[in-house]
């Protein structure tokens, strides 16, 4: 599933008449008690203990009892016997909600596959719980634009004590025409999108250092097919998958052709648009140069499903491959490490820029855009009081760990397995009730960050120095595309066609014939710009232009 970007279209959102009628109506983030050997524990719900956490204390209710209806994804993680919207975790919360502003809270359970749609399905029937969220930025403007968005503004300055402090400065990508329509959650961990990984051990035996630029990559690339250093059935140099939803394949290798010099062309050619803005198309070239010397899986194209892929790199015949920072890229290297006893790959970052440094591009900040209907504007301040509430650091680490969750000798929490938290009752993903803030104080120093890692998540794989290079490798380059809160007519109409078609004109361009590269690239471009390419392109600019500069 391709993770959210700074600009992401995911449903065409139309507002029916219905949904308009309506509108008119009505760490070690925290210190941590006691000590248990070598862990210690956080207070848990009920006692003498304040769970409204360590921060600035919003105002208390008034003493009003009111019900509010809160979003919550459906996983099918559920433990048995318990819901997502019944279970120990979301006990916790309603107990605590409820003696602190005499707020009783209600889940409605969304499907996370498909939840944009179902969100917009109850947007415009008017049925929607009082906080629903998205992570797309088009999403939330088209209901914002269409008047479906309870306006924050007042509630967020009186009961949003705890929010201005933990992640006020992001809170600007929640505004729309000067009001506060939407509060943003503060992701966690900061990791870049994608990473490169390479078989050291491969490296060591053709007697090569880990590359540093795209031209030793490609001779270690060469060397692999030429001398199939690990003795492996159809070795690949470098293997790729053909999703059509995400571009991690290639995208840093060709943006490392790009330069930008300005925060407006950040702006205008981000992550969406990278694959045309000047210079892209010589990545591209490059690639396809690979592809047809036999140095990238010739059936990456026909692989949407990534299963070939997968298998190439978890049964150890890959020398190189790019994928998610963490997730999709330690569970392959799981495998290996489980079927082999060995994984040898090594982060790597050799995707040189035309000025020699790199661009390793992070995620914005914000994440989710967390909403409350206009047909719930009657219940705005409760709703922020159960959002500021969740915001404090203490609540946000109780939340995402189980609130007697205990921390190891780093000061980081320790992360219960799933297996543990059905035995005690709670759902498998305990993150998705933590809507408002993923940032915990652990998260800013690197031993602890290696500690979660080596430690807390128990992978056998590799050890701490590999951990603590790993560390390092990802946080050269760092790189944020500048975001702000815009949508224009334009991509809001274009912009989701134009990012499916974007992928399939790289992944043609790097699987065609050489010969046939150029009219191809022509002809693709041009469909791109018929399909409104250009407009959207123009649009961010004058933006910019209007508004930054």
């Amino acid at each position: 599933m391709r993770k959210a970007r700074l600009v992401k279209s995911t449903v065409a959102v139309v507002l029916s008449a219905a949904m308009l009628a309506g509108c008119g109506g009505g760490s070690s983030s925290t210190g941590g008690s006691g000590d248990s050997g070598n862990t210690t524990t956080t207070a848990a719900a009920g006692g003498s203990s304040d769970n409204s956490g360590g921060g600035a204390a919003a105002p208390e209710a008034s003493g009003e009892e009111v019900t509010i209806s809160v979003m919550v994804w459906d996983r099918g993680n559920a433990a048995p016997g318990t819901t997502p919207e019944d279970n120990t975790l979301t006990d916790y919360i309603k107990q605590n909600v409820k003696e602190k502003y005499n707020i009783n809270v209600e889940y409605v359970s969304v499907p996370r596959s498909s939840s944009d749609d179902k969100v917009n399905i109850m947007m415009a029937g008017g049925n929607a719980p009082d906080i629903i969220f998205t992570y797309s930025q088009n999403l939330f403007n088209n209901f914002a634009q269409n008047g479906g968005l309870a306006d924050l503004t007042a509630a967020y300055d009186a009961y949003g004590v705890n929010l201005k402090q933990n992640q006020g400065e992001i809170q600007a990508m929640g505004q729309y025409d000067g009001k506060q329509y939407a509060i943003l959650k503060q992701r966690g961990l900061e990791m870049p999108r994608h990473l490169g990984f390479i078989r050291k051990d491969w490296l060591d035996a053709m007697g090569m250092e880990i590359p540093k630029t795209k031209e030793e990559l490609a001779t270690y690339l060469q060397a692999v097919k030429d001398q199939n250093p690990g003795g492996v059935d159809k070795v690949i140099p470098w293997a790729m998958g053909g999703r059509a939803d995400t571009e991690k394949n290639y995208l840093t290798f060709v943006s490392s052709y790009v330069d930008l010099p300005t925060d407006k062309d950040a702006y205008v050619y981000n992550e969406v648009y990278m694959a045309v803005a000047p210079g892209a198309v010589d990545g591209i070239r490059k690639l396809n140069e690979f592809y047809n010397a036999g140095l990238i899986s010739q059936d990456f194209a026909t692989d949407t499903t990534e299963d070939i892929y997968k298998a190439q790199v978890s049964a150890g015949n890959v020398g190189f491959f790019v994928d998610d920072t963490g997730g999709t890229s330690w569970d392959l290297m799981s495998i290996l490490y489980s079927s082999t006893g060995k994984t040898a790959f090594v982060p790597v970052q050799c995707f040189d820029l035309p000025d020699g440094s790199y661009r390793s591009v992070y995620e914005p900040r914000y994440g989710m855009y967390v909403m409350v209907p206009k047909t719930s504007e009657a219940k705005v301040d409760a709703c922020l009081k159960y959002l500021d509430w969740m915001s404090d650091p203490e609540i946000a680490e109780n939340i995402s760990y189980t609130p007697e969750h205990e921390r190891d000798e780093a000061g980081v929490p320790i992360a219960l397995t799933e297996a543990q938290l059905f035995e005690k009752g709670y759902p498998g993903t305990l993150d998705d009730l933590s809507i408002v803030n993923g940032f915990l104080e652990w998260m800013t120093n690197k031993d602890s960050v290696v500690s979660y890692w080596s430690q807390s998540q128990a992978v056998e794989w590799e050890d701490k120095a590999w951990f603590e290079n790993y560390y390092d490798v990802m946080n050269v380059g760092k790189f944020r595309y500048p975001t702000y809160p815009f949508i224009s007519d334009a991509e809001a109409n274009y912009g989701k066609n134009i990012e499916d078609m974007m992928v399939e004109y790289v992944y043609r361009l790097i699987s065609c014939p050489t010969s046939e590269f150029d009219a191809l690239q022509q002809a693709e471009y041009s469909n791109l710009q018929n399909a409104g390419l250009q407009q959207i392109l123009d649009a961010r600019a004058e933006y910019y232009d209007a508004n930054v500069q």
